[in-house]
This record gives C-alpha cells, structure tokens and sequence, in this order.
C-alpha cells in the first residue's frame, strides 16, 4: 500500500522560507519513468503544477515558483522536499505531493497515480 505523507506546511510572512517533505512507504524508487511532484490548490483555483523531479536527475518547475523553490529527493529515505524562498502571498495553498512510474508529461495531474493528502502553507502579507 502506498502512502504520500506531507508535513512542513505552515503560516509564514512574505519573503520567509519553508521546506516541505514528503515521506513515501510501500513505494519504490527508481526506474526510468519513476517521478514525484509538487502540486498546489489555492483556495477558489484550480490545482497547479509546481515542480517534478525524476530518477534520472531531471528537474522542472512552473514560471511561477523558478528561482525560489527547489525540489530535491533523498532515494535511500524515500523522501521528497521542496525548499521554498521568498514566499509571497500567491504562493498560499495546499501543497501535495504525488508520484508515478508512468512515463507522461509530468507537469500534468493525470500522469500521477498516487497522492498524499496535502499540507498547507499560508504567506501572510
């Protein structure tokens, strides 16, 4: 059985940090088309892209989140994080993190099959 856990969410003033994790049992790491991702909600939006990373190294992230956030994994813990710089208020949201080992476009939701239950992080301006 799969399971996501986030856990780091919280309430932040702008231009503060926060780093997320994202701790995976019954998962494993590895494979070409192995991926895990951050997306977030905000209130009264759509869920959106945040950044992926993949087992082969690779790294992308949305306009909206580049040169402030960075994701990062640690296989031999199966954890995930997202250090996240400079917040601003737009940036408040639930934060999930999601894995697959499909091969897709990994900056879209429907590539991803398993989901932990999200952590807030709220930026006060």
């Amino acid at each position: 059985q799969v399971q996501l856990v986030e856990s780091g969410g919280g309430l932040v003033q702008a231009g503060g940090s926060l780093t997320l994790t994202c701790a995976a049992s019954g998962l494993t790491f590895g494979g070409s088309s192995f991926a895990m991702a951050w997306f977030r909600q905000a209130p009264g939006k759509e869920r959106e892209f945040v950044a992926f990373i993949r087992s082969n190294g690779i790294i992308a992230y949305a306009d909206s989140v580049k040169g402030r956030f960075t994701i990062s994994g640690d296989n031999a813990k199966k954890t995930m994080y997202l250090q996240m710089n400079s917040l601003k208020p737009e940036d408040t949201a639930v934060y999930y993190c999601v894995s697959t080992k499909r091969i897709g476009n990994y900056r879209l939701e429907s590539s991803y099959d398993y989901w932990g239950q999200g952590t807030q992080v709220t930026v006060s301006s």
